[in-house]
């Protein structure tokens, strides 16, 4: 079990195209033959296709209760990199490559440990957490194949420390009717449809201000606004796309439904791409996780402000920790980058994991 073995196959992992979008993924594509090649008979590996570019490769040596996850698909490769993205370059005790920190190095230091160890191991690898649309958590704790598991760690980025707590996220589309014509009418007041959007806009930002003024940040924000056609035309469409990343404890629910509010009258539909809770989630606490903290004497880290599928799992009534290498601001950058340390400690803290769980 080395940094040499978690680097060969990080150049590996890194060289395989999962980004997301496009997702263009099967159950056939190479980087699950990898995977499965390289563990051998040893595990058994199940592969299920959700469809959509959405695979879940679950692999399981013996009788585990600690239960790893990590996804694999990556955000897109964006254009000034110093680096090739699908091309593992070693740098002043950096590893650059699209996914060495989110979160393909993580992955890489559970295959090493898999391949140089033989204690009881399960993994949980996914490709749809970067982007909307993933299924693949959601399907799984709602499977039975999730009861065999009292403890899921999310390889997520954290300095190595232990998370038990971070913000929501939730992304909602909303489409507000309007009606057409031309500008010179005094109904375009009221009816333009990108009037009605801004009058939300403008109702919603208060509210979360004020939120924001009683100590409650819900990191409110609206990313795109469409709509109308020409200036001297009533606009009868305005199209828009918000999120919100509410903090733990919070409700998306409650949030959502006070937002809808806000639109008093008929002229809007709203939809919800995705939706994933805080950590802890509402009605939830932390109980199970900080037990199994304290019992492995692992080194706490602060809430975070992103979003991870661990508050799945512990929505589903599995306690779950966050906990991997690097650093969320060395994520989703143009040249993504992980520490050699950081691999190296990450890899020894999932090997006293494995060896001491029951």
């Amino acid at each position: 079990m080395t940094l040499f073995g978690v680097l060969s196959h990080l150049k590996t992992l890194i060289a395989f195209d999962t980004q997301n979008p496009p997702r263009d993924l099967t159950a056939d594509s190479a980087i699950f033959t990898w995977i499965s090649d390289l563990l051998g008979a040893d595990f058994v590996i199940e592969v299920t296709d959700y469809g959509l570019g959405r695979i879940s490769l679950l692999a399981v040596r013996g009788k585990p209760t600690l239960l790893f996850n990590v996804h694999l698909d990556t955000v897109p490769v964006i254009e000034g990199s110093r680096f090739p993205a699908l091309k593992m370059t070693l740098e002043n005790n950096r590893v650059y490559g699209r996914g060495s920190c989110d979160i393909k190095g993580a992955a890489a230091c559970l295959l090493e440990l898999a391949c140089t160890g033989d204690e009881p191991l399960a993994m949980l690898f996914s490709t749809d957490e970067e982007g909307g649309n993933g299924c693949c958590i959601a399907e799984f704790v709602s499977s039975e194949r999730s009861k065999e598991f009292t403890q899921v760690v999310v390889a997520e980025p954290t300095m190595c420390r232990a998370v038990l707590g971070h913000r929501g996220y939730l992304s909602v589309k909303g489409e507000f009717t309007g009606l057409a014509g031309h500008s010179s009418e005094p109904r375009a007041l009221e009816d333009n449809a990108l009037h009605k959007a801004a009058v939300w806009i403008a109702a919603a930002l208060q509210t979360a201000r004020h939120m924001e003024s009683e100590g409650n940040r819900s990191c409110f924000n609206v990313g795109e606004v469409h709509g109308g056609i020409k200036s001297n035309v009533i606009a009868d469409r305005a199209n828009l796309h918000w999120s919100a990343r509410l903090s733990p404890g919070d409700s998306n629910e409650q949030f959502l439904g006070a937002m809808i509010e806000l639109e008093h009258g008929e002229s809007a539909n709203w939809q919800v791409p995705f939706s994933g809770p805080p950590l802890p989630c509402e009605g939830f606490d932390t109980a199970g996780s900080t037990a199994f903290v304290e019992k492995h004497q692992l080194e706490t880290g602060p809430d975070v402000d992103f979003w991870t599928e661990a508050s799945l799992f512990a929505q589903a009534g599995i306690p779950a920790i966050v906990l991997g290498p690097g650093h969320i601001s060395q994520a989703h950058a143009v040249d993504e980058w992980v520490a050699e340390e950081q691999l190296e400690l990450a890899l020894n803290i999932y090997a006293s994991l494995v060896r001491s769980h029951d």
